[in-house]
């Protein structure tokens, strides 16, 4: 089979995390990986950008299926189960909405800029070299940091659960797909 240019998206996932690494407003990159998969379900009806185009899934089977990084056993049912992957969307809108919430206290003045990763929600990381205070408005700023950690964080996960399991387990439960799924069961119903 004829490979598409999507088939080398998994690169972008790649150069996603290293410009993050760098410069932190690149993790309003982000946002693309955010809106596409909701863009193709509401017009398309379908999962196509799940099933094809998203870097994060290609970037988990190169490594779990190419690189044997994987153990390949088989994904268990209660991550696949509706209740684990209503509660993981439910979790992760939540983590969303602190972003958000996090990025108003600086906009309006209540907070001050915090020049830190989350890893997992509760590690913090210093990343105070890959943004210098005062390139741009320190609420866009404050949202780089924390999109940067959900996306990080989403796709350590990603990487635990594909070793101890088939390549792409975390799609199982991926908020996008859940959504994207939730959705193309409204338009198709």
């Amino acid at each position: 089979m004829k490979k598409q240019w999507y088939d080398y998206l998994w690169i972008w996932s790649i150069i996603y995390f290293a410009l993050g690494f760098f410069n932190i407003l690149f993790a309003w990159l982000g946002m693309i990986d955010f809106f596409l998969p909701l863009i193709f379900a509401i017009f398309g009806g379908n999962k196509f950008f799940c099933n094809n185009m998203c870097g994060r899934g290609q970037l988990l089977n190169k490594l779990g299926t190419d690189l044997k990084c994987s153990s390949n056993h088989k994904t268990p049912k209660w991550m696949v189960s509706k209740w684990f992957r209503y509660g993981f969307l439910i979790f992760f809108l939540t983590m969303f909405s602190n972003i958000i919430y996090q990025t108003y206290l600086v906009f309006s003045g209540a907070n001050s800029l915090r020049e830190v990763v989350k890893l997992f929600w509760t590690f913090k990381v210093p990343w105070g070299w890959a943004y210098t205070q005062g390139t741009t408005l320190d609420w866009i700023a404050q949202f780089s940091f924390g999109f940067y950690s959900l996306m990080l964080t989403s796709t350590l996960i990603g990487i635990i659960v594909m070793v101890l399991f088939k390549p792409r387990s975390w799609c199982t439960f991926c908020p996008m797909g859940t959504m994207t799924q939730g959705i193309c069961k409204l338009k198709n119903h």
